[in-house]
């Protein structure tokens, strides 16, 4: 059935679960997008002849164009959800991925992974100064509304968002 294949990958994912994705089905992706181009091709030819006259093909240009749609979202969907993954392996191992991960990885997949780990290291540097900032540190937000900070140099009044103003001297909590 058309877009079966494309539906099929999908699907592994769904069944996969939350863990780790299963390998990356580059052979799937090839014939999706093989079946996608008959598609087209079939619809190229049925549409000359549609022009021609022949009113009977439009329902199967529909259908077809349908197919199309479905398996273009459903590749998409795949390859998307696959990206998701890999940019929350940097977050989760780091810049070094476990080869038991890298495996399951392909080719283009591990060079999006370099890219996104370069980039991110770029961005790190261009905050944070000399040293970077560490973006790993501290990434689930605190359990209290309010938080104590100490002040290193006397600043005077500052107004907050609100309108209220705090003095903050040097060591003041």
């Amino acid at each position: 059935m058309a877009g079966e294949r494309a539906a099929g990958l999908v699907r592994e994912l769904h069944c996969a679960g939350g863990g780790n994705p299963p390998p990356c089905r580059a052979e799937g992706l090839r014939q999706a997008l093989e079946d996608m181009r008959a598609l087209y091709e079939w619809n190229q030819a049925d549409v000359s002849e549609a022009k021609s006259g022949r009113t009977d093909l439009i329902f199967l240009i529909r259908f077809r164009h349908c197919c199309l749609l479905r398996n273009q979202r459903c590749v998409l969907a795949y390859l998307y959800d696959r990206l998701l993954w890999i940019r929350a392996l940097r977050w989760e191992y780091g810049s070094v991925l476990p080869n038991t991960i890298q495996f399951h990885m392909s080719a283009e997949e591990v060079e999006w992974f370099n890219w996104y780990k370069k980039f991110l290291a770029t961005y790190v540097r261009s905050v944070g100064g000399e040293e970077g900032l560490d973006l790993t540190q501290d990434i689930k937000p605190p359990k209290g509304l309010y938080i104590e900070v100490r002040c290193l140099k006397d600043y005077g009044e500052f107004e907050i968002d609100d309108g209220t103003t705090v003095l903050l001297k040097k060591n003041s909590q």
